[in-house]
């Protein structure tokens, strides 16, 4: 774990965020909290003042972020919000790393999940311990700690700590997945799951090695075939904080990896590369649009390539 001064712990009141915290504390990794207020439960405004009381008796930087969305793709949105959050304090107030308080419960049931749906090595194996990302560096140290485990820690240093009832609502597909199957498999054959993701992490960490080069958010990467293709695009989307859809990934394919995905990300081709960046739309002059055609650069991100050279 870090022991720089750059560290923001994604908190939420709850089992885990709660337990990473006091870890922390223990082992003097210093950090400031953020946490995300959905204003979907009466026990929200609750956990904010625990938060604003651990931070004031720890000495901790608190920043809170109100975030009002309605029912569709919740989870989602959620997501997204939280993590929009979490980009803006780092490029503020320069945070390098931020840890999340993910735990073997949570990577089992995004296996199960992702199992269900037909998924690849690369969807299934998902929260790795470290992660780098654009804005800061992910940290996951409690990522080979069971639930059990987390609760035992808890009730033995008689830490306080809320309970977020939606997670027993099986309406949610991740609660139905946790009830259902997770917790008692884990429960079982907790050793076994641990030793089996340390061989799929080593094992995908072999299969999709970066092979493309990057200037600044321009990616580019060679052509082999779709297959390959389309999983570089979602790994490198990924890197940009977009993620792919089943029916994006699809229409990826379809148009030729020569589109424009959510009005925000370019992706274009010529004979021999596949190209990603921002999409831009400046105006471009004749000279600058016959330097790009020499050069072989295809339209979609050329608009980013004269923003960034301004």
């Amino acid at each position: 774990m870090e022991k720089s001064q750059n560290n923001l712990l994604a908190f939420s009141a709850g089992v885990d965020s709660t337990t990473l915290f006091f870890m922390l504390l223990e082992k003097e990794i210093p950090f400031d909290i953020a946490i995300v207020n959905y204003h979907k439960r009466k026990e929200a405004i609750k956990e904010v003042e625990y938060a604003k009381h651990l931070a004031n008796k720890y000495n901790k930087q608190i920043y809170i972020k109100d975030c009002f969305l309605d029912d569709s793709n919740f989870e989602m949105n959620a997501r997204n919000c939280r993590y929009k959050f979490f980009e803006e304090l780092s490029q503020k107030y320069g945070y390098k790393n931020l840890y999340l308080a993910h735990q073997l419960n949570d990577k089992f049931e995004w296996f199960l999940m992702q199992f269900s749906k037909g998924a690849g090595l690369k969807e299934l194996i998902s929260m790795p311990k470290i992660e780098k990302k654009e804005y800061f560096t992910i940290h996951r140290p409690l990522i080979e700690m069971s639930k059990e485990e987390i609760l035992e820690y808890l009730h033995k240093n008689n830490i306080k700590y809320f309970v977020d009832e939606s997670n027993f609502d099986t309406k949610y597909k991740r609660n139905y997945f946790r009830k259902e199957f997770a917790n008692r498999f884990i429960n079982e054959f907790k050793d076994g799951i641990k030793r089996s993701f340390e061989y799929l992490e080593e094992d995908k960490n072999l299969l999709f090695e970066k092979d493309w080069t990057k200037e600044d958010k321009l990616y580019r990467f060679k052509i082999t075939n779709e297959k390959i293709d389309i999983k570089k695009v979602d790994l490198i989307l990924k890197e940009l904080g977009y993620i792919l859809s089943k029916s994006q990934r699809d229409e990826i394919i379809k148009r030729n990896f020569s589109l424009v995905i959510g009005g925000v990300i370019a992706i274009d081709k010529n004979e021999e590369y596949i190209f990603i960046s921002p999409y831009v739309t400046p105006k471009m002059s004749k000279q600058f649009k016959e330097k790009m055609r020499k050069q072989k650069i295809p339209p979609k991100v050329r608009g980013y390539l004269i923003q960034k050279s301004k």
